[in-house]
């Protein structure tokens, strides 16, 4: 499980970049550089982190599903997840 406070960090990260998304745009066709780097630095969307829906953990991330490599098997072998069999694991 991540800590509270590092999932409130992703959040807080989520809405500034959602909240500047068109600043940014107009700025970068504009080539107006010098106000792009004036811009809150959580504001760029290279400063997410891609984590876990359900736990929160940021590595082993799968992006087609959302989930952690972890999650992702509990979920396959509990029959969560339709068109997954068990293999070798």
């Amino acid at each position: 499980m991540a800590k509270e406070s590092m999932k409130a960090r992703e959040v807080k990260r989520q809405k500034l970049v959602d909240k500047y998304a068109e600043k940014r745009k107009a700025l970068k066709e504009a080539g107006d550089f010098e106000a792009l780097q004036k811009l809150p630095k959580n504001s760029s969307p290279v400063r997410l982190h891609n984590r876990c829906k359900l736990t929160g953990r940021p590595k082993g991330y799968m992006r087609q599903f959302g989930v952690s490599r972890v999650m992702f098997r509990e979920m396959a072998n509990n029959g969560l997840i339709p068109g997954v069999k068990k293999a070798s694991w």
